[in-house]
C-alpha cells in the first residue's frame, strides 16, 4: 500500500468514494453501472456493449485467475473504468500472461478499489444507473462533479459507430474442442450455411458459436446497407449485441426493416433483439438499473434458462404488434420481455447472450435452432 496512488470515484448526485489507483492513471467518465458475475471479469471488460459505462463488479475480489489473450471478447477493454473492492496484483493461474492491473494500465483503462462495492451497488439499484467520474489526477469532489454532471446521458446515445467493424471481413474460428460443450448438436449439421453478422458490436464468442454450428460468417459495418447485405445471398442474417441506446441505431433500425421483407432467417441478440423489435414497429425504453450477471432466468412456459445478460434497455411490450410477432421469453426476475419471435417469419431475438462467455450454456441450443431455420429455408428454396 505505500506504493498505492489515491483516486477519486463521484457520482452525478455528488456522493463520493476514496480509494485507490489500479490500472491506468488519469479520468474517465461514464455511465455506473453493476455486474454480479463471480467470473468472467475479463470478458465484461472487452465486451464491446459495456462501452461508455464504469462497471463495479460485485464480486469481492478481482484478478486472481489474470488475464489471458484467449478470453478477450474484443481487442482491448471496451470499459471506461472498472471498480472494485479488492484487487490481486500476483494472479495464480496455469492460463494468466499478464495481471489484470498491468493489462488496464497497458490500454489506458482506469479503475478504482478499497471502497466499498455493496454500498455503492445498492445505491445504484436504489436511484437507478448514474454517470460517475474516477481520477487520480483530480481528487476535489466538486471539481470532478462538474465533469460528470457535463457529461451526456446513456439515453439518446448511438455508441454504435464506436466499435462496429470499419471493414467486411470474414469469421472461421470455431470453439476450440476443449472448450465445446454442445458437440452433438454441432456435429449433426453438416451443412455449411452463409450468415451475414451486421455488427453493432459484437463478441468473439457469439461469432465462434456460428461458427462451430457449420456457418460461413461475414462481418459488415452497422451502416452496411440491405442492398449490400443481400448481394452476398446469405443463408441467414444475425444481427449482433452492442452499447447505447437502440433507438439512436437508425440507420440499423431502416436496414433491419428492409431485410425483413427478404423473409430469410433472422437472429438477433440483446442490441440486436432490440432493433429488430424496432424494426417490427416496437418500442425500447432504459431501464432502471439493468440486467448484468450470469444468472437471469428467462422464460414463458415449462422451460427455465438460467442467462448472461448484458444490457440498459428492454422492449416494450405493450408496443409489440401482436398479431406478427409474440412474445417467446421473458425476464423472470421482473418480467421485461427477454425473447420475441415472428409468427409466420423465421426471424426471432433475445435479450440475452446465449453464446454466454462468461456464464451457463443453457440457451446454445438458440444457435442450432437458428441453423435449422437456415436449412428448412434452404431445402424449400430447392423444391
Amino acid at each position: 500500500m505505500s506504493d498505492a496512488i489515491p483516486a477519486l470515484l463521484v457520482l452525478a448526485d455528488g456522493t463520493a468514494y476514496h480509494g485507490w489507483s489500479f490500472g491506468a492513471t488519469g479520468t474517465a467518465i461514464g455511465e455506473v453501472v453493476f455486474n454480479t458475475g463471480m467470473t468472467g471479469y475479463q470478458e465484461v471488460l472487452t465486451d464491446p456493449s459495456y462501452t461508455g459505462q464504469i462497471v463495479i463488479f460485485t464480486y469481492p475480489e478481482l484478478g486472481n485467475t489474470g488475464v489471458n489473450p484467449e478470453d478477450e471478447e474484443s481487442a482491448k477493454p471496451q470499459v471506461q473504468g472498472a471498480i472494485a473492492r479488492n484487487i490481486c496484483h500476483k494472479p495464480s493461474n496455469w492460463r494468466s500472461t499478464q495481471s489484470l492491473p498491468d493489462y488496464l494500465k497497458k490500454h489506458q483503462v482506469p479503475g478504482i478499489y478499497g471502497i466499498d462495492t455493496r454500498a455503492l451497488t445498492r445505491k445504484i439499484r436504489m436511484f437507478g444507473a448514474m454517470n460517475g467520474g474516477i481520477s487520480t489526477s483530480i481528487l476535489d469532489e466538486s471539481e470532478l462533479l462538474e465533469l460528470v454532471q457535463a457529461a451526456p446521458n446513456m439515453t439518446g446515445l448511438n455508441l454504435v459507430r464506436e466499435v462496429t467493424t470499419s471493414k467486411v471481413y470474414e469469421w472461421s474460428e470455431a470453439t476450440t474442442a476443449a472448450w465445446e460443450f454442445n458437440s452433438e448438436a454441432v456435429a449433426k449439421i453438416g451443412e455449411t450455411f452463409t450468415v451475414v453478422a451486421l455488427d453493432f458490436g459484437v463478441k468473439r464468442n457469439i461469432l465462434r458459436r456460428l461458427a462451430s454450428y457449420g456457418c460461413r460468417v461475414i462481418v459488415v459495418p452497422a451502416d452496411t446497407s440491405s442492398e449490400e447485405i443481400l448481394n452476398y445471398n446469405p443463408d441467414g442474417i444475425f444481427l449482433s449485441n452492442g452499447p447505447g441506446d437502440p433507438a439512436a441505431v437508425t440507420e440499423g433500425i431502416s436496414t433491419a426493416k428492409a431485410l425483413l421483407a427478404s423473409e430469410k432467417p433472422m437472429f438477433g441478440i440483446c442490441m440486436g433483439h432490440q432493433i429488430l423489435g424496432h424494426a417490427l414497429g416496437a418500442e425500447t425504453f432504459k431501464l432502471k438499473f439493468g440486467h448484468r450477471g450470469l444468472n437471469q432466468p428467462a422464460g414463458l412456459q415449462q422451460r427455465v434458462e438460467i442467462t448472461s445478460q448484458n444490457h440498459s434497455f428492454a422492449i416494450d411490450p405493450d408496443s409489440l404488434p401482436s398479431a406478427v410477432v409474440e412474445v417467446s421469453h421473458l425476464n423472470l426476475n421482473d418480467r421485461t420481455v427477454a425473447g420475441v419471435r415472428h409468427k409466420s417469419l423465421p426471424v426471432f431475438s433475445v435479450q440475452y447472450h446465449p453464446e454466454a462467455s462468461p456464464g451457463p450454456h443453457d440457451a446454445d441450443y438458440l444457435f442450432e435452432q437458428f441453423v435449422l431455420e437456415m436449412q428448412t429455408a434452404r431445402q424449400a428454396a430447392i423444391a
